[in-house]
């Protein structure tokens, strides 16, 4: 793998668990607001939108610059 590729890689993860744990925090709380967590739907929405956040993160990756491969923070 060349050395963007894995830069890449690693930012697209990166952004994808902070979406995951967004999204869990948020169903979660929404659902303690009904008074009843569906772990299942909490664990579905959660998974969803990591997939959904490496998808878009093919578009590219603002934080990480194509020209040179370094990884801005």
């Amino acid at each position: 793998m060349s050395g963007k590729f894995k830069i890449w890689i690693k930012a697209a993860i990166i952004r994808a668990v902070k979406t995951v744990a967004q999204t869990a925090a948020a169903t979660i709380g929404t659902c303690a607001a009904m008074n009843s967590v569906n772990w299942k739907m909490v664990i579905s929405a959660s998974l969803l939108a990591g997939i959904l956040s490496v998808l878009t993160s093919v578009a590219g990756l603002p934080e990480v610059s194509l020209s040179d491969g370094k990884q801005s923070d």
